[in-house]
């Protein structure tokens, strides 16, 4: 008896000297990263187009980043890979951009109540709301010249472009779940100045998993906000937006995420652009990894007795032939995975924003703004 005691308060101890990380079990689970839609990638299987979706496996959640830019090639991509939307625990929209939201409607068919996210935005397709003090009032008129006959609640609230869902709109770094974050930054580039974004940052036993869309808000100020919840960053994957950026710039981005973010692994798509491709895969060496459509990329988590190992194993949906193209310069484009996506990127994902904020203004009366001197 005194032995079982002396066991039960030595397992107590070691339990509560662990640190609790509440999302992860100590068995192996590993994150792993599906790229469900992107301009280039190896596996037959799936459609190329120019947008982006990934599903993260963590933790037992299945979570739904973005749903690309045309709705038939992401439900076909997602059936190829397996993807069932019935089990979805979540899905994060990145931003208003047409080529990431486009396959969202297609999901709420088969998934009507699941948890959407997205940016908080006013009069943003998320949906939003403003306290009613934002317009002003003029007491002299009658009633019927009066919104809401003068008496308008406190909050008014804006409907979103897909009837009945249930989204939540983020302005802030939040936690959603244990260990999964939201990270909500503002753009304050030229084109798509003032655009919000929301990115996901997995907080796993190896670091931060870093899963962006766009990057408009800039990749080292997202980084850096992801560095406040942990500032070990294990993995970035997505969209870093320097679809057309010059060398220069491009290496000082490149040198700043790993001299100063010390980032361990980078998995670019998207608007990252060919040109950073290049520059990212001379930076990082072995720790670029390729991130086509249709790749599966096992992100973490190692058991626990194995932190103190570099162990990862990084597979691609492909052959077994090609599985060891999956890192460093080997995971360049090449061929007519290159001219495919030169051709797509010609039309910088940015030249939707005009047509976006024209379709707002026309559809909520907003009044264009006033130029600055």
């Amino acid at each position: 008896m005194f032995f079982t005691r002396c066991l039960r308060g030595a397992v107590l101890a070691a339990l509560l000297a662990t640190p609790f990380a509440p999302a992860w079990s100590d068995e192996a689970s590993p994150a792993r990263v599906t790229i469900l839609y992107d301009a280039f990638g190896k596996d037959a299987s799936v459609r190329k187009d120019w947008g982006f979706a990934a599903l993260v496996e963590v933790g037992g959640k299945r979570i739904l980043f973005d749903t690309g830019n045309d709705a038939a090639t992401f439900v076909a991509n997602a059936k190829a890979k397996g993807v069932d939307f019935a089990t979805l625990d979540f899905v994060v929209q990145s931003h208003r951009h047409a080529d990431h939201l486009a396959g969202l409607a297609e999901v709420l068919k088969v998934n009507p109540k699941v948890k959407i996210y997205g940016p908080k935005e006013g009069f943003g397709v998320y949906g939003s709301s403003l306290p009613s003090s934002f317009y002003r009032k003029n007491e002299a008129l009658p009633p019927e010249q009066r919104y809401y006959d003068g008496k308008p609640p406190e909050t008014l609230k804006f409907g979103t472009a897909w009837r009945d869902a249930d989204i939540e709109v983020i302005d802030k770094t939040t936690e959603i779940a244990p260990g999964v974050w939201l990270i909500a930054l503002v753009s304050d580039q030229p084109g798509t100045l003032e655009l919000k974004e929301v990115s996901l940052a997995i907080d796993t036993p190896e670091g931060i998993v870093l899963v962006v869309g766009c990057s408009h808000p800039g990749i080292e100020k997202i980084v850096e906000a992801a560095a406040a919840i942990n500032p070990k960053i294990h993995y970035i994957l997505g969209g870093f937006h320097l679809v057309n950026a010059k060398d220069e710039g491009i290496a000082k981005i490149a040198a700043s995420l790993r001299d100063t973010w010390k980032v361990q692994n980078v998995a670019p798509g998207h608007c990252t652009g060919e040109a950073t491709f290049a520059g990212l895969q001379e930076a990082f060496g072995d720790q670029y990894v390729y991130a086509g459509a249709g790749t599966v990329l096992d992100v973490g988590k190692q058991r626990r007795a194995d932190l103190g190992k570099r162990s990862l194993v990084h597979k691609a949906s492909v052959t077994p032939e090609t599985a060891g193209e999956l890192r460093g310069a080997a995971a360049a484009l090449t061929g007519s995975d290159l001219a495919y996506y030169q051709a797509r990127a010609r039309t910088s994902p940015d030249a939707v924003e005009p047509k976006m904020m024209k379709w707002l203004r026309a559809s909520f009366r907003i009044p264009e703004p006033t130029p600055q001197p």
